[in-house]
């Protein structure tokens, strides 16, 4: 039996930390960290951007729609990037005055109140770590952390807890107003007892040359390219052009569709449904489709999640066939209780069927309003001036949410059941 990992301060049980953590949101009782500012209602909001390829780049134009869309005074103030071809252009294109190579220079830059974090997954959480204790706010891609780093999200959920510091997972797919509207209902007793929640992420594409393109065959470490930067915790290799820009077919820098997609079908489920941490989660990953010499994560993957609180989540997803039910990469999640099942309708309704034989009646829900990434990001903006931890996608549900994933991969990988240790806040395989 193997834990993952030993807890150095003796193990705080859920409950402890989650008390903790809602006493660090609401009393926000720590003082901002050394560097931060408190911004007034006004007062421009400087954007610092770690790691500015295909998703940074997004963030950055992303960051100017909500500055023209809403009028906020955004302003992008830094980029950051160990391949400085890639910086350089971001810097030209978004007219950037700094940029750096070494993210803790762009963290020390006092023109940067808040960071955006789109570096290859292993990099994530070590990076909004060092951010909260510069005391930048964070909106850190997902997943929140690589599938071998249960300990460093453990620390970077209680570094989060213990600061007044705003984080946002950039799970886009939260700020679909159904997934709110959904969890009311379920609290209000709609569907009973809640029993089942399941999801799946489905999509042609291997990450390969399309996806992932080699932008210089001939790019070697030196001054251009930092290949430490890149590496950070993960096993020391030798150089390698694929490695470096077609990371996600490696499973020393990703997972495969349960820690590259999974988080976009799965958050939602963890918050309606109001589950705290697997008790077991069981997980089968392999490829199918994509099957040649360069890639090692899997293209196809499918896990199931037991819960203390008699529920269970099941998430099915494959990168060989893309068709689902409510258009767009993601199944439309099913909640299912003892008095009846909740689904949605394209982005229009949230249906309610009832069991039969109970006195309940079948019901229509209009949805509000359906995914905005441009909304997503003004969430987080919103909650940056109003010192407020309500993001649409808070640290506490991506410690959750990436708990599961790590169980399943973990579980994938040694062809056993992952238990999680409550107590010591372990995952045992």
């Amino acid at each position: 039996m193997t834990r993952i990992p030993s807890d150095p301060q003796g193990g705080a049980s859920r409950r402890a930390f989650l008390k903790q953590a809602a006493a660090a949101a609401a009393g926000l009782a720590l003082a901002p960290r050394a560097g931060a500012r408190i911004l007034g209602a006004n007062e421009r909001i400087g954007v610092g951007f770690i790691g500015v390829g295909g998703r940074g780049a997004a963030h950055m134009h992303e960051v100017k729609a909500v500055r023209e869309r809403f009028g906020l005074p955004l302003e992008l103030a830094a980029v950051c990037d160990a391949y400085r071809p890639r910086l350089d252009e971001a810097m030209r294109v978004h007219d950037v005055k700094n940029g750096y190579m070494d993210y803790r220079r762009l963290l020390e830059d006092p023109g940067v109140d808040v960071v955006a974090i789109a570096t290859p997954d292993h990099l994530h959480g070590q990076q909004a770590i060092d951010a909260i204790r510069a005391g930048k706010d964070v909106f850190c891609e997902k997943p929140v952390t690589h599938w071998r780093q249960f300990e460093l999200t453990r620390t970077l959920a209680d570094t989060v807890a213990q600061s007044d510091r705003v984080f946002q997972l950039g799970t886009q797919y939260m700020s679909h107003s159904a997934w709110r509207q959904m969890k009311e209902l379920v609290l209000g007793g709609l569907i009973g007892q809640p029993l089942f929640g399941e999801t799946g992420f489905f999509r042609v594409g291997d990450w390969g040359e399309r996806g992932m393109p080699v932008l210089d065959a001939n790019a070697k470490p030196g001054p251009d390219l930092d290949w430490q930067a890149f590496l950070g915790d993960a096993p020391p290799r030798e150089f390698s052009v694929d490695r470096f820009f077609r990371w996600r077919l490696f499973e020393d820098y990703a997972g495969g569709p349960v820690t590259d997609l999974f988080p976009h079908a799965l958050t939602q489920v963890v918050e309606v449904l109001g589950v705290g941490f697997p008790s077991e989660v069981a997980a089968l990953g392999a490829i199918h489709r994509y099957e040649y010499e360069l890639r090692e994560v899997p293209d196809t993957f499918n896990l199931v999640a037991s819960y203390p609180e008699k529920m269970t989540i099941t998430v099915l997803g494959s990168q060989g066939n893309d068709y689902t039910t409510g258009g767009g990469d993601t199944l439309r999640p099913i909640i299912r209780g003892f008095d009846g099942t909740l689904t949605i309708e394209g982005d229009a309704e949230i249906v309610f069927t009832p069991i039969g034989g109970l006195d309940k009646e079948p019901r229509r829900v209009p949805v509000e309003h359906g995914m905005d990434v441009v909304l997503h990001w003004k969430n987080f903006f919103d909650c940056v001036r109003a010192r407020s931890q309500a993001t649409f996608s808070p640290m506490d549900l991506a410690f959750r949410t990436q708990t599961l994933v790590q169980m399943a991969k973990l579980s994938s990988l040694a062809g056993k059941v992952a238990r999680f240790d409550a107590e010591r806040r372990e995952i045992v395989i």
